[in-house]
């Protein structure tokens, strides 16, 4: 039985209209949230082995700011790329082409989340034009260097056999119920039971939704070997990071590190939270973004702290 979001009324006071469109080979799904004539349009682009509903907490937190959130190729309701690798230098093409398609190139702040922080740090830096870049939960550093590098190890080996064994095998490891909770324990951090029984069912609802095994795989292989710092440098535009200081993934140590490397960057760390801070503190983060932005506003009524 799925358990409700405690964020759901203030989702539902927003409406959403539903779109596709073909960029490299992928039938790309995205969500359109909030008014279409909103001054500020915000692309949110979700983290690995995620999709578009993993962001919609804190869509859920914003008024007066158009989301659009797609799905990533071979991820969610979206079909993988064909004429692109499933890596960071592909996934980074295709956000762009996907943001001239839908017709704000230039015009639209871009967002990323863990794997999505990677994705649209690389795009703009390899020339996506936008006015500004959000980070939330980015990956500052090399995954294998991080607070909790040996469950990291743990985790490539565990992708590296589910390439080795047979498909039927290879798959069913993959999507394992009791790997998929473990991880979440993980980075979970709110004692709130209700919210912690949320957050495991959206992990078990969605975190298994990829289009095949080599997708996956590939796409593993792209977060563990890539980071936000190999193109922060090259990023002019004004850049927010909204970090954690409880990040299994990232330390408090590398996320100034990385805000350094930026020549023009913001960091709001949010205290008590980890990996999750879509999911446990999407209040704060909508906070923090509609300041960024000087545009939009936090809903009266926000969800679970």
């Amino acid at each position: 039985m799925a358990v409700t979001s405690p964020y759901a009324s203030l989702l539902e006071a927003i409406p959403v209209r539903e779109g596709s469109v073909h960029i490299l080979g992928s039938s790309t799904r995205y969500w359109d949230y909030g008014t279409q004539d909103a001054e500020t349009v915000i692309v949110a682009v979700h983290g690995f082995r995620g999709e578009h509903h993993g962001l919609e907490p804190v869509v859920a937190q914003l008024r007066g700011v158009r989301v659009i959130s797609p799905d990533l190729p071979g991820f969610g309701e979206s079909t993988p790329m064909t004429e692109a690798e499933t890596s960071v230098a592909g996934y980074a093409e295709w956000l762009t082409e996907f943001v001239s398609e839908i017709g704000l190139a230039g015009r639209a702040v871009i967002l990323g989340h863990s794997f999505g922080s990677i994705v649209t740090s690389a795009a703009v830096a390899n020339g996506l034009a936008t006015p500004r870049l959000i980070l939330i939960n980015p990956i500052a550093a090399p995954a294998l260097s991080g607070p909790k590098a040996f469950l990291t190890w743990l985790t490539v080996m565990y992708y590296r056999a589910g390439a080795a064994l047979p498909d039927r095998m290879g798959a069913a490891l993959l999507g394992n119920g009791l790997v998929v909770r473990f991880t979440t324990l993980v980075m979970l951090t709110s004692k709130d039971r209700a919210l912690r029984r949320w957050i495991h069912d959206q992990h078990r609802t969605y975190f298994s939704r990829y289009s095949d095994r080599a997708t996956v795989l590939a796409g593993f292989n792209a977060s563990v070997t890539s980071d936000v710092s190999m193109a922060a440098p090259r990023i002019s535009v004004p850049t927010l990071l909204v970090a954690a200081d409880h990040d299994p993934i990232t330390s408090v140590r590398a996320l100034h590190g990385l805000q350094e490397l930026f020549p023009n960057a913001t960091m709001v760390m949010l205290e008590g939270v980890g990996h999750l801070i879509h999911y446990e503190r999407p209040r704060e983060a909508a906070d923090a973004i509609v300041r960024f932005l000087g545009s939009g506003s936090v809903a009266a009524e926000g969800g679970v702290r």
